[in-house]
């Protein structure tokens, strides 16, 4: 189990192709009016590392550091514009709440899609079924459609899901941040049998202080660019008093 990252870049294209939809794009085209051109951002801009079979990787930075676009290229959602993602493994990615979930289907149903999604077989699924909707807590809502169930019971059934199938490589993006306190540990706990498995997990999260228990490795992530990648207190300390620095400059 490997994960190489080279070098990636990952552009956007934005313009009036986003503030006014591409009709009215076009319609200003030709009727020769004055159309604003698109610009390149560059979400993800120039990041490479690798990971080996049992390292735990926390991703951090401010919004729109470019952490979640990062998650989306290595889980292979969204290809980079340069550079390269080598990933050996299978892998189970949550990087949103309600992705590969049906809103009209049932709690039951979605688990065994989801586990189809990811490649596991429907006996497998079975075996698999109880525990992953007792660990989720949502014994009482197994026939309750998804769009019904609150955001913090999406994020419980989504991570049981991710987490009890053996996953080689675990993506997770802020799902642990979501639930009350007892869940949050709960998942820490299955987050470190993960670890002890030897699988390999990508974590983002606003949490130095998750970060620190969880992670061995941490990428520090800033405008899309790579601010340091390496030992966990390392990159924390680095990361926390350049966020001193910020505040006393504010």
């Amino acid at each position: 189990m490997t994960i190489k990252v080279e070098n990636i870049r990952i552009r956007y294209i934005v313009g009036d192709f986003r503030n006014k939809g591409i009709t009215d794009y076009i319609l200003k085209k030709l009727k020769g009016e004055q159309v604003s051109r698109a610009k390149e951002f560059w979400a993800v801009d120039g990041v490479s590392f690798e990971l080996y079979k049992g390292d735990f990787l926390g991703i951090i930075g401010n919004n729109g550091a470019g952490k979640s676009t990062l998650l989306k290229a290595i889980s292979g959602v969204m290809p980079p514009t340069q550079g390269s993602v080598t990933v050996n493994g299978n892998i189970a990615a949550l990087l949103e709440l309600g992705t590969g979930f049906d809103g009209d289907l049932t709690v039951r149903e979605n688990t065994f899609l989801r586990g189809a999604l990811m490649g596991y077989t429907r006996e497998f699924m079975k075996e698999t079924y109880d525990d992953i909707i007792a660990f989720a807590e949502l014994e009482d809502f197994q026939d309750m459609s998804f769009m019904q169930l609150s955001s913090g019971m999406k994020a419980r059934l989504g991570f049981s899901i991710a987490c009890l199938v053996r996953p080689e490589i675990l993506i997770l993006d802020e799902v642990l941040s979501v639930g009350d306190g007892e869940f949050r540990e709960k998942s820490e706990k299955r987050m470190a049998e993960i670890i002890a498995d030897g699988a390999i997990t990508l974590f983002v999260s606003h949490s130095l202080g998750q970060v620190r228990k969880l992670c061995n490795k941490v990428l520090w992530l800033e405008k899309g660019k790579q601010k340091a990648f390496g030992a966990t207190a390392e990159v924390c300390d680095m990361y926390e008093q350049a966020m001193k620095k910020k505040k006393k400059g504010a």
